[in-house]
C-alpha cells in the first residue's frame, strides 16, 4: 500500500513547519492573506495558539501571570508587520512577550494600566501599600530628610526620642487635618511628597513629578487644583526668587528648622491656600 505523501499546503505539513522561524513567517503571511477569518477557522492557527501557550507558560508564571496572557501577547506580534519579515520571527516574538509580561506585572503591582506601566516616570515609582500596614514611620524611609534635618538643625534638645524628621511629618498631617482635609488623605499625600524626595533628591525636581502624575491623585481621591496647591506648600514655591521665603521653603522645611504648627497657623497666607484647596471646599 502506497503511503501518502503530505502536500505543501497540508494541515500536518503546516503544523510542523511553524516551528521554525521560516515555516512561521510562511504561516503568518499565508494567515494575513486570507484575512481575520482565518485566525478563527483555520486549525493549523490553532495548533499555533496551543504551540505558543506552551512554549511561553514558564516565562508567563515567571512573572505571576496565566500562560494565556503571554498567548495574547503573542498574537498581537504574530499579527503585526514586524513578525512577518523578521528574519527570525520567534526572536521578535519572544522579545515582545518577556517585555510585555514585564510591563503586566508592573502594572499589577501599580495598580495601573500596562500603557501606563511602560512609561518610565510611572514605572519608577515604588508598589502603593496601604497607610495602616506601614511597619515604622515614613521618616525613616527618606535619608534625604534626615539630610535637610542635619543641614537646618536648631531643634532644642527634650527627653522626646523622636526625630526633629518624624516630628516634622507629624507636624504637617496635623496642620492639614486641621485646615479640613481628612486624615487619611493627609497622611497619604504627606508619605507620596516624602517618596518623591527621596527618588528625585530635589524639591523641585520633586514638585514637578508629583504634578504631572494623576495616578496618585486617583489613589488619594484629590482634585488637580488642590493637589498643586498642597504640593506647593509643602515642598515650597519652585521658583528661584522665592527660594529664600518662606514660600520657597515650603512646610516640610519651615518644620524641620523650628517653626511650630501655632506659628504656621499665624501665617495667613498659608492658612488661606490650604483651606481654600480642601477636598470638597468651593472658592
Amino acid at each position: 500500500m502506497t503511503k501518502t505523501i503530505p502536500q505543501a499546503d497540508s494541515p500536518v505539513l503546516r503544523t510542523r513547519q511553524f516551528r521554525t522561524s521560516e515555516g512561521l513567517r510562511c504561516l503568518l503571511g499565508q494567515l494575513r492573506e486570507h484575512g481575520d477569518r482565518a485566525w478563527v477557522h483555520d486549525p493549523v492557527a490553532a495548533d499555533l495558539m496551543r504551540y505558543t501557550r506552551d512554549k511561553y507558560a514558564a516565562l508567563a508564571v515567571k512573572y505571576r501571570l496565566d500562560p494565556w496572557e503571554a498567548v495574547s501577547a503573542a498574537f498581537q506580534v504574530m499579527r503585526s508587520r514586524a513578525a512577518r519579515e523578521a528574519r527570525d520571527p520567534w526572536a521578535v516574538i519572544t522579545h515582545a512577550v518577556r517585555i510585555t509580561c514585564i510591563y503586566e506585572e508592573r502594572a499589577q503591582g501599580l495598580l495601573c494600566s500596562v500603557h501606563q506601566a511602560r512609561r518610565p516616570h510611572v514605572s519608577s515609582f515604588q508598589d502603593p501599600d496601604r497607610f495602616s500596614t506601614r511597619a515604622h514611620p515614613i521618616g525613616d524611609d527618606h535619608p534625604l530628610l534626615t539630610m535637610i534635618d542635619e543641614q537646618y538643625n536648631r531643634t532644642e534638645e527634650s527627653e522626646d526620642t523622636s526625630t526633629p524628621v518624624l516630628v516634622a511629618v507629624a507636624r504637617a498631617i496635623e496642620l492639614l487635618v486641621l485646615l479640613g482635609r481628612p486624615a487619611d488623605v493627609a497622611q497619604g499625600g504627606v508619605e507620596q511628597i516624602c517618596d518623591a524626595l527621596i527618588r528625585t533628591g530635589a524639591r523641585s525636581t520633586a514638585f514637578e513629578v508629583l504634578r504631572r502624575d494623576r495616578q496618585v491623585r486617583v489613589l488619594l481621591d484629590i482634585p488637580v487644583t488642590s493637589w498643586t496647591v498642597l504640593l506647593r506648600v509643602m515642598l515650597g514655591h519652585p521658583e528661584p526668587m522665592y527660594t529664600a521665603t518662606n514660600v520657597g521653603r515650603g512646610v516640610l522645611m519651615r518644620l524641620l528648622i523650628g517653626e511650630t504648627v501655632p506659628l504656621l497657623l499665624a501665617d495667613n497666607d498659608l492658612v488661606a491656600a490650604l483651606s481654600e484647596s480642601a477636598p470638597g471646599v468651593r472658592g
